[in-house]
């Protein structure tokens, strides 16, 4: 009959597969306790029960009719030759088949009222004489409990990467994958996968009460199975599904998630997890490498890098060259090679490109064994289009804002998370969590932080919605960030977050408790632009652009930045770092030193784009390997060897990185001297007496006899020349060092006479 439950599953009216199939108590013809055993198995002709007791053969159910009705107690049959098997005594025969139909639906009675209920397996026979026998995954309880779920309801389960997405576990029992979804709006959400030939009729899940969530135990999956939900919509289209916390996905242009289990790497960096949390970032040095994993270095064939290969490689690299830190660009998994990792489908699994979760966590163990810190690029700012991903989940906009003028982003044709709403904030705020908790991530840059904080955000009047006060900023995305900054403080002490944001919006990196977002450090987007704008000129015109040299000191203490000279920078017909600068090969060269060793000199954390420690001829690609034959050019070479001299003098001098948010850490000798082009600044630690006296010279005309005001008599010993002919430069300086002589200069008793290298500059320390 139409109305029957079991003709509602066969229609698919029935939400809850779990109220119609498994093992259930019911009260059968003659008044009397009994269990209703249903299975759901298209294409078999013949299906079984093996229960602990014994087999009970199910009768296939018919289209259209009422189910078999249990016999009563008085029909069982009185020859013990005829008894059930031992174990399910008092049970009574199996109903006479109804007329073979094609609906795949099996049932049986069983007439015990001490059967226990639990796990059993089924034997499905099928045309031909194929047989399966498999765990009924409907005879399983429920793995997820009501506290997870509240707590995901409210926004507030920071392990939620535990409960969703899937997990081999062993449940009742039984091996097996427990996977959970969170689908709200879904009349039906099936699993499907290669255990189960993609067949959404096999394994449809169970919903917990209003949670939204959809859960089940699938006994047959595991380790390496691929798999998909099947979403049907409240009007009836399906939506097959990657998941969006699974751990592992197909490598592109294949989008199945995969089933993987992260309880089985052996971590070994202990000792660098144990320091972590007593470490002082902010007066630390922090010389970051910035990587595009897929384009740093290839094999001989073209092919990427595993992590592990790039394990072998890129650590001695980075050790050799003194970066202590290193950035990846997003690893978060993508379908679209050309977004670099900016556009992400799998915001929990590792992107399959250069290998497994495990993979990558041998890459960042061995940067810690050697003290180098890993940061990782995260996009919560917005999220691509691919309809197997987060869009349109449910049939619905469950991520994203309906409205798109709060969900759509024009400029990058993508979509903009829906920040107010509990599960999504917890979402993200969980993955941020994640990376840290299970690949031991020790900073995450966040991507695009003011298109976030700014509902304006390159919209123009009428594309956008005010907030409730009739404000531009977006006060929910506002309260995620502070929200999952904080969390992570607190749950991995000396994990950081550092903000891309290119505007001047207040406190990006104080503390929340004082009013600010949380963040430990914010890229200095305005001092690149400038330092760029200003490097790129014909030194002719430099005198006439002074401004952009110095003007990042007016804020340089205003937040903790970092001076970045990143991959948006050498891209997209900006040219290469080399290519920027104006001259000749060996002014280039000269440039490029000038470039690195004002950055290296001014207040502020140090991060630079892979190619730019040797002279990457050619800008970016991210579709080849870095130009490395160029070190066979001795101009690069020695490029490459001043980065490395550079970076251990930053390291190795209290005075370049232990006040560089406190305004005592720098002091102008002179910045008026535009006809000259040369400015001059003093760099301190904590003890003021350590020092180091930097010049820099803008113009390709060497400057004899220039005076500079010093803070004391006593011989300057030069640090770094890079003039110096090791460097590839012409070997003009001060041979050494110079004694200070008691002339006045610059408002000092004491100065120093100084020869000053052309496109060039000095570094000294009083001894």
């Amino acid at each position: 009959m139409a109305d029957s439950l079991t003709d509602c599953f066969l229609s698919g009216q029935v939400g809850d597969p779990f109220s119609v199939l498994g093992a259930r108590p019911q009260i059968n013809a003659d008044g009397r306790s009994a269990v209703l055993f249903r299975v759901y198995a298209p294409g078999a002709v013949r299906v079984t029960a093996l229960l602990p007791g014994g087999d009970l053969p199910l009768a296939r159910v018919a289209p259209a009719t009422r189910p078999a009705t249990a016999p009563a107690a008085s029909e069982s049959p009185a020859d013990p030759a005829q008894a059930p098997p031992a174990g399910v005594a008092g049970g009574p025969a199996p109903a006479a088949a109804p007329p073979p139909g094609p609906t795949g639906l099996f049932e049986g009675w069983l007439a015990s009222r001490d059967y226990e209920f639990k796990p059993y397996r089924i034997r499905a026979e099928y045309e031909g004489g194929g047989v399966s026998v498999f765990w009924d995954a409907y005879s399983f309880m429920p793995v997820l409990g009501e506290l997870d779920l509240y707590l995901w309801n409210e926004g507030n389960h920071y392990r939620i990467y535990d409960k969703l997405g899937a997990h081999p576990v062993v449940h009742q029992g039984v091996k097996g994958t427990v996977f959970a979804v969170w689908a709200p709006s879904a009349s039906k959400v099936a699993l499907v996968g290669d255990r189960n030939a993609w067949d959404g009729r096999r394994l449809q899940m169970r919903p917990r009460g209003s949670s939204g969530v959809w859960e089940i135990f699938a006994p047959h999956f595991g380790q390496g199975d691929l798999y998909k939900f099947e979403i049907t919509t409240q009007d009836g289209t399906l939506l097959i599904k990657s998941d969006p916390m699974g751990f592992l996905m197909e490598q592109r242009p294949k989008t199945a998630s995969i089933v993987y289990d992260l309880n089985r790497y052996c971590w070994s960096d202990q000792a660098w997890m144990e320091s972590r949390p007593g470490r002082d970032l902010l007066s630390e040095p922090m010389s970051v490498y910035e990587v595009h994993l897929g384009s740093w270095r290839r094999r001989p064939d073209g092919t990427w890098l595993s992590y592990r290969e790039a394990a072998d490689e890129l650590v001695p690299y980075l050790k050799e060259l003194g970066f202590n830190w290193v950035e990846f660009m997003p690893l978060a998994e993508h379908p679209f090679d050309a977004s670099w990792g900016y556009q992400v489908t799998g915001y929990f699994a590792v992107t399959s490109r250069f290998g497994t979760p495990d993979d990558f966590r041998h890459l960042v163990d061995r940067l810690h064994q050697e003290g180098i810190g890993v940061i990782m690029d995260w996009v919560p700012a917005h999220f691509p289009r691919d309809s197997f991903a987060l869009e349109y989940f449910d049939g619905t906009h469950l991520y994203e804002h309906r409205d798109p003028r709060q969900g759509a982003h024009s400029d990058w044709g993508t979509l903009v998370f829906n920040y107010g709403r509990n599960e999504v904030k917890n979402f993200l705020a969980a993955n941020a969590l994640f990376w840290a908790d299970q690949y031991h991530v020790d900073s995450l840059r966040v991507d695009a932080v003011a298109s976030m904080i700014y509902l304006d955000y390159s919209r123009k009047e009428g594309e956008w919605i005010p907030n409730k006060y009739g404000g531009r900023e977006n006060l929910e995305a506002i309260e995620l960030i502070k929200t999952l900054n904080t969390k992570l403080y607190e749950l991995h002490p000396g994990a950081s977050t550092i903000a891309e944001e290119s505007t001047a919006f207040p406190a990006i990196s104080r503390p929340v408790h004082l009013g600010g977002l949380g963040f430990m450090f914010k890229w200095n987007m305005g001092w690149m632009h400038d330092m760029l704008d200003f490097m790129s000129k014909d030194p002719v015109y430099r005198r006439y652009n002074m401004e952009r040299l110095t003007f990042a000191l007016l804020y340089a203490f205003h937040e903790n930045f970092i001076l970045p000279l990143s991959h948006d920078e050498v891209v997209y017909g900006k040219r290469s770092l080399w290519d920027k600068m104006p001259g000749d090969s060996w002014q280039k060269c000269a440039n490029l030193r000038l470039l690195l060793g004002y950055m290296f000199a001014e207040p502020g954390k140090k991060l630079l784009f892979m190619g730019g420690e040797f002279g990457q001829v050619w800008e970016w690609d991210h579709a080849s390997q870095l130009s490395w034959d160029v070190l066979g050019d001795p101009a690069h070479r020695k490029l490459q060897a001043f980065t490395r001299d550079l970076n251990r003098l930053y390291r190795s001098e209290p005075a370049l990185h232990q006040l560089d948010y406190d305004w005592r850490g720098f002091e102008w000798v002179d910045f008026r001297d535009h006809d000259a082009t040369v400015v001059s600044f003093m760099r301190k630690a904590r003890n003021q007496e350590d020092q180091v006296f930097f010049a820099f010279n803008f113009t390709p005309v060497v400057r004899r006899g220039y005076r500079l005001g010093a803070p004391g008599p006593g011989w300057y010993r030069e640090l770094i020349n890079s003039d110096s002919d090791i460097y590839g430069g012409g070997n003009v300086g001060l041979g050494g060092g110079v004694q200070a002589e008691p002339v006045s200069a610059h408002g000092r008793d004491w100065s120093l006479d100084l020869t000053l290298p052309p496109l060039g500059f000095i570094a000294l320390k009083r001894s």
